[in-house]
């Protein structure tokens, strides 16, 4: 699949195993919003978080994502059509599709190329939806480690692209009629070890790893360890959602 930013295959099972999981809440609310639930398309699905959360309310998912990496580690379903493609050009019929997601991934993709095909495929009264998080919240002195290890040490590893989420997608383009949403939370309990394996899901580690040859998280985790206490002890771990919600 040439051409996409593809910063995730090389680690995609750290990605499977660590990254958090969506709010049941958020996909009901979503669906509540589609007059008909025949169809929902998720892009970016990456190892199929969202598909497996639309399952529930759509007779059929189209999960695409263009690592064929990430969508060999999507758990299989009998109403989910896995496909390795980009979210520019989804082999979908026109006014096929009740709602489109992205979790997590819109800040990546080529914005008027990908709009045109929402706007091509989506039902009319069809709902787009894209979420996004930032920085974990766990407490207080290691929020601030985490944003530390997050802007200073990485400062230089994230991509341009990564910005949108640092500004909470304030500034992501939006061509649909924006609704009010309700907020969601992200909140799950982990250990230090899950933390340690989001940390090593990021995008800006692995590129560090590659370019310096040099671990950060294995260096910052003496601190880490310091802060959180006993490494057996789960806490609980919190994250805002950015959600953007419109209809055509």
């Amino acid at each position: 699949m040439p051409d996409f930013k593809d910063n995730f295959s090389t680690h995609a099972d750290i990605y499977a195993r660590f990254r958090p999981v969506y709010p049941p809440g958020l996909f009901a609310y979503l669906a509540s919003l589609t007059p008909t639930h025949d169809l929902a398309w998720d892009c970016g699905t990456g190892n199929g978080q969202s598909a497996a959360g639309l399952v529930p309310y759509y007779r059929s998912v189209y999960a695409t994502d263009p690592s064929e990496q990430q969508v060999k580690l999507a758990p299989p379903h009998g109403r989910i059509v896995y496909r390795v493609e980009k979210a520019e050009t989804p082999g979908l019929p026109d006014r096929s599709v009740d709602l489109v997601t992205v979790a997590q991934a819109l800040h990546w993709f080529d914005f008027d190329l990908f709009y045109a095909s929402v706007k091509r495929v989506l039902k009319p009264g069809g709902v787009f939806a894209a979420w996004a998080y930032g920085l974990p919240d766990i407490d207080p002195p290691l929020d601030e480690a985490v944003k530390r290890l997050h802007d200073e040490t990485l400062g230089s590893f994230w991509k341009a692209e990564n910005r949108f989420i640092d500004l909470e997608y304030k500034t992501i383009p939006f061509p649909f009629e924006a609704l009010e949403t309700p907020r969601f939370y992200i909140t799950q309990k982990m250990k230090l070890n899950d933390l340690c394996g989001l940390l090593y899901s990021w995008s800006a580690v692995q590129a560090y790893i590659r370019t310096r040859g040099a671990d950060p998280v294995g260096e910052m985790l003496p601190e880490l360890g310091r802060l959180w206490g006993n490494t057996g002890e789960e806490k609980t771990v919190r994250w805002e959602l950015f959600l953007k919600v419109g209809r055509i």
